[in-house]
């Protein structure tokens, strides 16, 4: 659980389902993510509602049993947000906020708010905002329901109907111009890769807060803004790294989360291109979290997506000292052995093991291991250095420990 902290924090109850897709434990871990993103946002997780169904209901995405205690236990506790973990539909948004009364959001709300906050640069909030349309069009009839009683017919065009479809008009000519926009900046942003030579490009990937940007810090003795929040970073960042005496370009990428909004995958997937024109991956892995094979497979899916699933890639597992396996009580007979009780060692036996010398556990922040990781990486990109330019090979000897120049 996410501690309070002595600032003021939006409060917040959380809703999700338990179904057939997702169970228990599933619907747990999604809702543990779901704080993690309320927090990040500015908000505080009071309670959790779930309920099992076979499938969430197409009108108010819970039961009416479970809405109304979930109402009552807004209006006696003054809360002012619910907050559920799938995408809800218009009339799943219309029809809750009328039942609840407060503020509606729902997880790529929630994402989409995080990143408007998050956004630095023109670029970004550019995406950001693109995106933000996109989700916004199909909804804005909700937006009008104080004009409801005006309904449309022969000779009863009211104006609700009228003002709804201004206001599409608006956001569709507001989706073009920023698509416009980007278009441009992207083409300059082409000219900027196009400018930086024949090095090789290493680009960091991975899920959200499992350190790319405190190892970004590391090897290239930057000042990336890293903290222990979803989505820290949004732009991407470039910088020149030199190990020993062989320079490679060295970005961080926005990392991916389960459940990412579609509206932003289109969006950012220009900001992307770094992964796209990328040598080599280096795919980030937070190791002390017990659902990261499930964000491997995540990250994995929108290379795929991005067309980037088939590059060279070292998988580099991070935060090896907050690693702990589960502890099994030797007396429980009845508990079974599971991969939440391995040894950092009993990991690296199991499928990692096929990995081979593309598999590297580090902690990028007591930077554990480092050395390491500098050799490994030095050797792929010397290696792809020589393969494009043959001729130049003499000018990067076998990598020194004792002599490394960042």
């Amino acid at each position: 659980m996410i501690e309070k902290k002595d600032i003021a924090l939006e409060k917040a109850v959380l809703i999700g389902v338990i179904t057939k897709q997702q169970d228990e434990d599933k619907s747990k871990e999604y809702l543990d993510e779901l704080e993690f993103l309320t927090f990040t946002a500015g908000g505080y997780a009071v309670k959790r509602f779930t309920q099992k169904m076979e499938k969430p209901d197409p009108r108010t995405f819970i039961g009416t049993g479970k809405m109304e205690e979930v109402r009552q236990y807004i209006e006696d506790n003054e809360i002012g947000t619910a907050i559920f973990d799938d995408e809800l539909s218009a009339a799943q948004e219309r029809n809750i906020s009328k039942i609840l009364n407060v503020k509606v959001l729902d997880r790529t709300n929630l994402i989409l708010d995080i990143f408007a906050q998050r956004a630095q640069t023109s670029y970004a909030r550019t995406q950001v905002e693109l995106a933000q349309c996109e989700y916004l069009l199909p909804r804005l009839r909700g937006m009008w329901t104080h004009l409801e009683r005006q309904k449309g017919g022969i000779g009863m065009r009211g104006p609700g109907e009228t003002e709804i479809e201004t206001d599409r008009r608006i956001v569709r000519d507001k989706i073009s111009l920023l698509k416009a926009r980007i278009k441009t900046i992207d083409k300059q942003m082409a000219v900027q890769r196009g400018n930086r030579g024949a090095m090789v490009r290493v680009a960091l990937v991975g899920y959200t807060n499992v350190g790319k940007s405190t190892l970004m810090n590391v090897i290239s003795k930057s000042e990336v803004f890293a903290e222990n929040k979803l989505f820290a970073t949004l732009d991407t960042t470039v910088r020149k790294v030199v190990i020993q005496n062989l320079p490679f370009l060295l970005s961080d990428t926005v990392g991916f989360i389960r459940k990412l909004p579609t509206q932003l995958v289109e969006s950012f997937k220009s900001t992307l291109d770094e992964v796209r024109e990328a040598d080599l991956l280096l795919h980030v892995v937070d190791i002390s979290h017990p659902n990261f094979e499930e964000h491997i497979e995540s990250v994995n899916k929108i290379l795929g997506e991005i067309k980037s699933s088939d590059k060279p890639t070292i998988m580099v597992f991070n935060k090896i000292d907050a690693y702990e396996p589960e502890p099994l009580d030797e007396d429980d007979l009845e508990t079974e052995r599971t991969e939440r009780h391995y040894t950092l060692q009993e990991w690296k036996s199991t499928w990692m093991s096929k990995v081979g010398n593309n598999a590297l556990f580090i902690s990028a922040l007591n930077k554990k291991n480092l050395e390491d990781f500098k050799k490994r990486v030095y050797d792929e990109v010397r290696d792809i250095h020589v393969t494009r330019f043959p001729y130049n090979h003499f000018l990067y000897p076998d990598y020194n420990e004792f002599d490394v120049k960042e």
